[in-house]
């Protein structure tokens, strides 16, 4: 059995959908790739809402590259999961129901992560912003990869809210798990 404590633990946050156009859903993909693969190396947990898009292919490739991945379901079961949310169930090692649903379920994913990273993303991954926002974790934002992610500055700006959170913006995947992870060391 892999002794996973005290490996950091990054959630990644993003769209769960698909991109219109084939040759910028090809570049997402590939950062995606990117992006599992830092994550694996650098031997972290990586942590997802256990649903489709840019967080299962990054779940996919961490676990391509050896590494280990959890996921947290809004549903209670596997049947919920599968036939409620259409949500897979292969593309992580482990998966946590928490039968809280979606905006329960993304206060457990992102209390569960050291770092949160944020990757395009829409509504949802805007929730789980604020909620690390909030919660003053490390944040890590992939810029380029549109929605969300790249409104993040913007928003932070406007929120009069004080937070210890840290945010850090990169376009490089590798670069920006590297910088995130040097945040959390001097943190601890």
């Amino acid at each position: 059995m892999r002794d996973l404590y005290p490996k950091p633990k990054i959630g990644v946050m993003g769209s769960s959908g698909e991109v219109s156009n084939e040759s910028e859903a090809q570049r997402l993909a590939l950062l995606s790739e990117r992006l599992g693969q830092a994550i694996a190396e650098r031997e972290c947990v990586l942590v997802t809402g256990a649903t489709t898009g840019f967080p299962d292919l990054v779940s996919r490739a961490a676990r391509c590259h050896g590494g280990w991945t959890i996921g947290v379901s809004p549903a209670s079961s596997k049947e919920e999961h599968v036939t409620r949310y259409a949500l897979p169930e292969d593309g992580v090692d482990m998966i946590i129901y928490t039968g809280f649903g979606l905006k329960g379920r993304n206060v457990i994913n992102v209390r569960s992560s050291d770092i949160v990273i944020i990757f395009g993303g829409g509504i949802g991954t805007l929730n789980e912003f604020t909620i690390a926002y909030d919660e003053g974790k490390v944040v890590g934002v992939l810029e380029g990869t549109g929605g969300v992610a790249d409104r993040i500055k913007e928003i932070a700006t406007l929120s009069s809210k004080r937070s210890h959170s840290e945010l850090l913006f990169d376009s490089s995947p590798e670069a920006l798990v590297d910088a995130c992870l040097e945040v959390l060391s001097n943190r601890n």
